[in-house]
């Protein structure tokens, strides 16, 4: 019998709470050694066992088939414009780790470009025998009329958080030898900005500076050309239990600033500016997010905010001169204003105009702000167009191609991504420019995604569940446009319900492959009668459904503080709701319906497996929270304790233990095929959770509980794309397998 609840209860006559919450007995903490000998000897046992199960020949064409998407060279090389240059990283079948490159407008803009190769990431992992993985690049600010020439680049030696910083020089396309002065920051986790040519400003764990208690930098430094992290300055620091300090330059001319960020939990900050060698610190709530762009100071409030009599909604923007607000100015302007259906999801500053990317029931809109002019109709306080880029059931972002450009006209350019789960992302570059009253806009198409499927085979539908507190619940569904709504059709629900992140509709040749057009067959090869078919002889494809419920930021700040912490149950709640509407519906049946998260939506489906058995007939759980009673202890789980709470406090963990899925387990319950994956190297939730949870289970005797984990990869999972096609098929497959019978 497994101990799933905390027994070790005081023996004397005590009647006061415990100041730390008792911790239920673990027989697998064992298991937390991550590098350990034995333990890794228990993973690659795991390993090959999952292996033999899945890696059988449809899986191995599957593979080749996602990896033939992941490696396509027709897909758009993303570009982000740095003084002429348009720079873009690249992974593809010969350059795994990737190609840092950069070409002209006019040759990005010709359809067929003449990349200038910078760094070939593969040839320097080869020379350093390091797995670098690249994670970025930040630009020095040149003076004024010269080009971008000096870079730290941000590499990681596994793909995990921890990353080391190198100055690059994009003329000579070498590392600044540290020899002769470049910086050269140790792996560790933290941030980097250039202050001018020989400063920099970091926030990092190197050395012996020190961390968190969620693993993050506690200080900001300013260190200077051809001197150590030992010896440089300490600029700011923040307390242990807060999360994580941040420290930045804003090197735009006219409006120079360096900012502090004391960042509280994940929802929780304190920004301060540099003045006359003191920190001045920004008064706003801590849960007002701020944001700056030249004289504008922006807010957007997590909860409802209340300046001189006037209470502004959780969600709105808000606007305000930052001088004046320094100065204690506190006039306001609304720039967005939140309804029952719409929220701001992001914004971007082109130089004269705002860009405002909104969901309306999770479907995009785009409005433009002009700050110059008034608005002439209620709901913001600036004159606001809509740009007319947006079909319904699509995804469209817009944000600025480079505001720092010095040519006044292409200033103001932007970029729409636009996308939808039958819609290949199409890349629009635009310019906005006032005409009378209103902004308008000039638009050009620069480059569209191929087609990896038959997307015209297949419908997009809205649909809305209610859940259990008559909250109306909307998720998406992709499926054959010859459905039957018979409940035998293989059906995928995937969600997330977490930390104020939106599902939105995306493009995914992987799910298009891997799920859509796969198609239940009978027995002799042919299409027809098989388990899912019950006997009707018809042949049938996967159903894909995303499920956007609380916990997210689909309907803003206060859909997502409707399932934190206490209120964890309504975002499984809402994922079950729409599990049920599916199969009301005919869509699908317990045995015909999986569901896969990863990382927060690992801990979403792992209580769909504890608390919703009879649901599903699957289940894929990667990189997942899933023992909550230690996860504050392990890798950077002590930041996330503003959204689920702090297990260690008898109050918290009493409603904890109700959503931590491996002290949920129990005897003699029928318990989906589980398949959980995860990565050694993941720094940010880690695989302990994930391996205690398979050995609980494989324990207990529950069949059909399988176990997989990656080396390399970080939290992402894979640090190439050969890894991730391997590790997307290995999900696809096994439910496939549980759910289609044998596969098609």
């Amino acid at each position: 019998m497994t101990t799933t609840e905390a027994d070790q209860q005081p023996t004397s006559g005590h009647t006061s709470a415990p100041a730390t919450a008792p911790e239920p007995i673990d027989e697998n903490i064992w298991l937390e050694k991550i590098y350990g000998e034995e333990q890794l000897a228990w993973v690659r046992e795991q390993n090959a066992r999952t292996e033999d199960l899945l890696e059988d020949s449809d899986y191995a064409e599957l593979e080749e088939r996602v990896l033939e998407v992941l490696d396509s060279t027709d897909k758009i090389p993303m570009v982000g414009k740095h003084g002429s240059w348009y720079y873009n990283f690249w992974k593809d079948g010969k350059n795994p780790k990737g190609l840092w490159r950069r070409t002209s407008w006019d040759s990005y803009r010709s359809g067929s470009p003449e990349w200038d190769v910078l760094l070939d990431v593969d040839a320097l992992a080869a020379a350093e025998g390091e797995e670098w993985v690249f994670h970025g690049a930040d630009f020095l600010r040149p003076p004024a009329g010269e080009q971008h020439r000096l870079v730290l680049l941000a590499l990681s030696p596994d793909g995990g958080d921890a990353n080391r910083y190198r100055e690059f020089d994009v003329v000579s396309r070498t590392f600044v030898d540290s020899a002769d002065g470049g910086f050269d920051l140790p792996t560790a986790k933290g941030n980097v900005s250039w202050l001018d040519a020989d400063t920099l400003l970091v926030a990092t764990t190197a050395g012996e500076l020190p961390k968190t208690a969620s693993s993050y930098a506690r200080t900001g430094v300013i260190l200077r050309r051809g001197s150590t992290l030992g010896s440089a300055e300490r600029l700011f620091e923040i307390p242990e239990d807060h999360m994580m300090a941040l420290i930045s330059h804003d090197s735009t001319p006219g409006f120079e600033r360096t900012f502090a960020v004391d960042w509280i939990d994940f929802f929780n900050r304190q920004t301060s500016v540099l003045r006359d060698g003191a920190w001045l610190r920004i008064d706003v709530p801590t849960d007002v997010n701020l944001s700056l762009h030249r004289e504008w100071l922006l807010f957007r409030p997590q909860g409802d905010w209340t300046v001189n009599g006037t209470t502004y909604p959780a969600g709105s923007l808000l606007a305000a001169n930052f001088e004046n607000y320094l100065s204690g100015g506190r006039e306001l302007v609304v720039l967005f204003a939140p309804d029952s259906s719409t929220s701001l999801q992001s914004w971007s500053w082109t130089r004269n105009f705002l860009l405002l990317n909104l969901l309306r029931d999770v479907s995009s809109e785009i409005r433009v702000l002009d700050p110059s002019r008034p608005a002439s109709e209620s709901g913001s306080a600036w004159a606001s167009s809509v740009l007319d880029a947006c079909p319904p059931l699509h995804d469209v972002t817009a944000y600025a191609v480079d505001d720092e450009d010095e040519d006044q006209v292409s200033a103001d350019d932007f970029w729409l991504v636009a996308t939808g789960f039958t819609t290949p992302s199409t890349l629009t570059r635009g310019t906005l420019k006032r005409e009378g009253n209103t902004v308008g806009s000039t638009h050009e198409v620069i480059r569209s995604s191929p087609s990896f499927f038959d997307d015209s085979a297949y419908e997009v539908q809205q649909h809305f569940a209610v859940s259990e507190d008559g909250t109306r619940v909307p998720y998406f569904q992709v499926a054959s446009r010859d459905l039957v709504l018979d409940g035998q059709n293989p059906t995928q629900l995937s969600g997330y319900g977490g930390f104020e992140i939106s599902r939105t509709p995306a493009y995914s040749g992987t799910i298009g492959r891997a799920w859509l057009e796969r198609r239940t067959v009978g027995p002799s090869g042919s299409e027809g009668a098989e388990g899912s078919d019950s006997g009707t002889g018809h042949s049938r494809g996967g159903v894909f459904v995303v499920a956007n419920i609380r916990g997210g930021g689909e309907y803003g700040p206060s859909w997502h503080r409707a399932a934190l912490k206490e209120k964890r149950h309504r975002a499984y709640e809402d994922f079950a709701a729409v599990a049920r509407h599916l199969i009301s519906r005919g869509v699908t049946s317990r045995e015909r319906l999986g569901c896969v998260g990863g990382s927060n939506g690992g801990l979403l489906v792992g209580n769909m497996l504890t608390q919703y058995p009879e649901l599903f007939g699957a289940v894929s759980c990667g990189v997942p929270l899933l023992d909550m009673r230690r996860y504050t202890k392990l890798s950077a789980g002590h930041s996330w304790i503003a959204e689920y709470g702090d297990p260690d406090n008898p109050e918290d963990w009493h409603f904890i233990r109700t959503f931590s899925p491996y002290h949920l387990l129990r005897d003699g319950v029928d318990y989906p095929e589980t398949f959980i994956w995860t990565a050694t190297s993941d720094d940010r939730v880690g695989p302990v959770q994930a391996r205690k949870m398979a050995a609980r289970m494989q324990a207990m005797g529950i069949p059909n509980i399988w176990y997989h984990e990656a080396l390399e990869g970080g939290h992402a999972g894979a640090s190439d794309n050969r890894q991730a096609a391997a590790l997307q098929s290995r999900s696809q497959h096994f439910l496939w397998r549980a759910l289609a019978g044998r596969a098609g």
